[in-house]
């Protein structure tokens, strides 16, 4: 049981296990009380990544998967700071992220979209949060894509991210959104999430990270726990 969920679950902002419209929970929710386990069957220590080695490409999705050509679509630079309930920073934490690509296709085989796959992007990534729990990527603004929930269904423009807190336990899986998206209120994983949770979801354009001739700068700030922890899907 993650660590987040012990410290504070907020049921205004975190989703409800089973919500009709988002077919997957269906089969997937719960159907019986959970079990909370003792804090001494969980191992609380690490992970440690302050020493982990990271290549020097692995946070520029832009170039880390580059054979022939630039990846096709708009730069975007993603940035933010993870903290934790009291707004003190997490360092040194390691952030993943996976996104489709600008024509909303992922490369993996479970994928059979009707969109191009891009030969020069990978898209995925990862970095390590500084001293001050600051990150940084650079990538493409993923596309919208269709899927099999529902008759023409949609997801908006998103990307996946997963990192840990102060130990192995709190794991974070969430998704970030764009400002102003039109498929945000036809989406049923967004809508299954409470209102309040949702704007915590969405980055803000920045205009001050924006690089002038080369990308548009977001801002996604993480909370891992506590009544303001960012929405996450692994309840």
């Amino acid at each position: 049981m993650s660590d987040i969920i012990q410290t504070g679950f907020d049921r205004e902002i975190q989703p409800n296990y089973l919500y009709e419209g988002y077919k997957s929970t269906l089969l997937r929710a719960p159907t019986k009380p959970l079990i909370m386990p003792k804090k001494a069957d969980l191992t609380l220590s690490g992970p440690v990544f302050k020493d982990f080695e990271l290549g020097a490409l692995d946070s520029d999705l832009t170039k880390n998967a580059v054979k022939n050509g630039e990846p096709l679509g708009e730069r975007i630079v993603v940035h933010g700071k993870v903290t934790n309930e009291k707004g003190h920073p997490i360092p040194y934490t390691l952030l993943e992220i996976w996104q489709a690509n600008s024509s909303g296709r992922y490369i993996h085989k479970a994928d059979q979209h009707n969109a191009p796959l891009d030969p020069n992007f990978s898209g995925a990534g990862r970095c390590m949060t500084d001293a001050e729990g600051n990150y940084k990527f650079y990538t493409i603004k993923p596309g919208a894509y269709s899927w099999g929930n529902h008759p023409n269904a949609w997801r908006p423009n998103h990307i996946h991210f997963s990192l840990f807190g102060g130990d192995i336990t709190s794991r974070l899986i969430t998704q970030m959104y764009f400002p102003g998206d039109p498929l945000l209120e036809f989406d049923p994983m967004v809508q299954s999430i409470p209102l309040k949770g949702r704007d915590l979801l969405i980055s803000k354009f920045d205009l001050a990270l924006t690089e002038p001739d080369f990308a548009l700068g977001f801002r996604f700030d993480i909370v891992l726990r506590g009544h303001h922890a960012t929405p996450f899907e692994n309840q």
